[in-house]
């Protein structure tokens, strides 16, 4: 049966002894492959063919490739764009990576090579869903929450790079959550079937750490008495999550860069290097740029790791996700604990919103995790928050004050809608004057304070 046109790939490179080879090679992995030498013709056989994988040169003779990818994209977002460069222009692919490309692949390169980037491409298509007005919505994204501006651009960002193969770094202050953006790039991504292999450089011995990446042969050293299966093998098919980078050794380094050049590892006591089809993710609470400087992280390989920079704000700066993390924990919480715990009281909110969480969310779940189970609820008040919390409030911030006239004794004597028509006056007065934001706080519609008002304006003019 013959292929489609969109089966059919397209090879944009302006040297005709590497089209050749790179055709030759393709053809004997059964591939239909049409070549072209400049980025003018190619496109023009873009256009024609629709073709769902293009190999292009970064250097053409009429036109840069990084323009040439541009217009191919915007005629066909879904395309895949394998870029081929030169070891002395990865700067240019790494900026090709973030304007979309797929994968790039530096020369020269082996057939494997070339076959396993065709390979990753085509799986990626086959379980990229199609684009809809829901996909590009600015939702929250699993197992992240909070709905913050500052959160919805990391989950579009999360989004968009999950369709290609670029290696991405991830940074954030200490508790922010880098493995979960880690698991959502991996889960969002055509690698959701294969493994996820997480990797703390920063919690291993030195003098094992390349055991635990690359793997090792029995009897290479003291102490393997058996074979052992590094991380690098192990997310083989899947994605590998590289914490703490920056604390990994400088000849560790080099073999994680070659690594990244050959997609081959060789385990500790092995001669033969082995082929993996892995995608690295990698992060660190450092600045790795300030790494660089001082001479403690390869330049080279922080070019080839920070291809797609993910930031992850601190939670000071998300607004009231805070409280939807806090209420969703403390939820959680009381369910494992036993406890009746339902919620935040409305101090707690306002306190949370105002607290520099140093920790992050990390510190969040220490404090929750410590009322509840010091304490029966059901709402988490400020004196149940731990001292040491309070003292790291900012000194011109009070804490907010509890509602007057709402304790039991002041309720003794009242009728039940005497009590409802104090309870909502002092939501009122506490959200000033706002029917939204006491309904809210209530669990009641905005419809029915609205009601009861009215209500009460009448009965008073009838008086």
């Amino acid at each position: 049966m013959p292929r489609s046109n969109s089966d059919t790939l397209l090879l944009i490179e302006d040297t005709p002894s590497l089209q050749m080879i790179y055709k030759a090679a393709l053809a004997r992995a059964g591939y239909d492959v049409e070549c072209y030498g400049t980025g003018a013709d190619g496109l023009s056989a873009f256009r024609r063919l629709r073709s769902s994988i293009v190999l292009l040169d970064l250097m053409l003779p009429d036109r840069a490739g990084l323009d040439v990818m541009h217009d191919i994209l915007r005629d066909e977002p879904q395309t895949c764009v394998i870029v081929i460069t030169a070891n002395g222009s990865i700067n240019k692919a790494v900026e090709m990576m973030r304007a979309g490309a797929h994968e790039f692949l530096v020369k020269p390169f082996d057939d494997q090579r070339l076959i396993g980037a065709i390979e990753n491409a085509r799986k990626s298509l086959r379980h990229r869903p199609a684009i809809s007005l829901v996909d590009l919505d600015a939702q929250v994204l699993p197992p992240f929450i909070g709905r913050s501006q500052p959160m919805l651009n990391v989950y579009d960002k999360i989004r968009s790079v999950a369709r290609s193969m670029a290696t991405v770094f991830v940074t954030g202050e200490s508790g922010t959550g880098k493995e979960l953006c880690a698991e959502a790039v991996h889960q969002t991504s055509a690698r959701a079937s294969g493994p996820f292999v997480a990797l703390n450089c920063g919690a291993i011995p030195v003098d094992l750490l390349e055991s635990e990446v690359f793997g090792h042969l029995r009897g290479s050293f003291t102490g393997a008495i058996n074979d052992k299966i590094g991380a690098a093998a192990a997310a083989d098919g899947g994605t590998l999550f590289l914490d703490e980078v920056c604390e990994m050794d400088l000849n560790l380094q080099t073999k994680l860069l070659r690594f990244l050049q050959t997609s081959t590892i060789t385990p500790v006591g092995a001669t033969k290097p082995r082929k993996v089809n892995v995608r690295i993710i990698c992060a660190t609470n450092r600045n790795p740029l300030e790494e660089v400087r001082q001479g403690r992280f390869r330049e080279d390989l922080y070019y080839r790791l920070h291809v797609v920079p993910i930031h992850l704000p601190p939670l000071r700066d998300r607004g009231d996700d805070v409280n939807e993390i806090a209420e969703r924990l403390v939820i959680q919480m009381a369910r494992e604990e036993g406890q009746s715990f339902s919620g935040l009281s409305p101090r707690v909110r306002e306190l949370f919103r105002t607290l520099p969480w140093p920790g992050n969310v990390r510190q969040l779940i220490n404090v929750l995790r410590n009322v509840v189970v010091l304490n029966e609820g059901p709402l988490v008040t400020v004196e149940m928050l731990p001292p040491d919390l309070l003292a790291d409030r900012p000194v011109h911030v009070d804490i907010p004050a509890e509602p007057q006239g709402l304790g039991l004794q002041s309720l003794r004597g009242r009728t039940l809608a005497e009590i409802e028509r104090m309870v909502i006056e002092d939501a009122l007065e506490r959200h000033n004057n706002s029917v939204p934001k006491a309904a809210r706080e209530l669990d009641v519609s905005a419809s029915t304070i609205y009601r009861k008002r009215d209500a009460w304006e009448k009965a008073e003019g009838q008086k």
